[in-house]
């Protein structure tokens, strides 16, 4: 009994340390940007509030997963008119729907330090499956001993799915903006914290 108890600890240790790690995104170290066309040009645009969490163990791609909350309403082009105007109700619509989420579904194609992130993305009140090409940079100490763990996604995305169809035609023919968005997501995390325990 006492053998059948020693192996059962061992077991659940072990257990333990193969769980995956839970990552928080380091803001300050993560960008969130997109591209779109603009008549013959490219756009380049990011929001800048988000928060999130990613779990990672490089032996076991199965465990790995991510979640994002992006505010739509952070999005910024550097050019405020046209800030305000992808606020409206002819893009994002952030007074009706103020929340934008990617939650993924599973990883599959893992080759080295390459795989296919599947996933939902919620913007502008429609929710869509997405695949992101998924480029893991590796796990290392910052000069402080902080752990960190980085990866960049990428994808493209097509507006009209989600419901954000504004447009206009130009004189010359064509259109003012491309239905295509290029995504680029160059994340960095830190170690989840674990909770402090409830008082009683």
């Amino acid at each position: 009994m006492r053998k059948m108890l020693i192996l059962t600890a061992a077991f659940a240790a072990l257990a333990a340390g193969a769980r995956a790690e839970v990552y928080e995104l380091d803001t300050a170290h993560t960008v969130v940007s997109f591209k779109a066309t603009h008549i013959l040009g490219k756009v380049p645009g990011r929001f800048t509030k988000f928060s999130g969490t990613f779990t990672y163990d490089p032996k076991n791609p199965k465990s790995w997963s991510a979640q994002a909350d992006i505010d739509p309403a952070s999005i910024n082009t550097d050019t405020p008119k046209r800030d305000a105007h992808l606020k409206s109700a002819d893009f994002f619509d952030v007074a009706k729907c103020p929340a934008m989420t990617f939650k993924s579904t599973k990883v599959t194609d893992v080759k080295g330090n390459q795989a296919k992130l599947h996933g939902d993305l919620t913007m502008h009140c429609v929710t869509k499956p997405v695949v992101l090409d998924l480029e893991i940079d590796g796990s290392g100490k910052d000069p402080w001993g902080n752990v960190e763990t980085s990866f960049t996604a990428t994808g493209k995305v097509n507006r009209k799915d989600w419901g954000i169809n504004w447009n206009k035609t130009l004189d010359s023919g064509g259109v003012l903006i491309g239905d295509e968005i290029s995504i680029e997501l160059d994340v960095t995390g830190t170690p989840k914290k674990a909770d402090a325990p409830a008082k009683n």
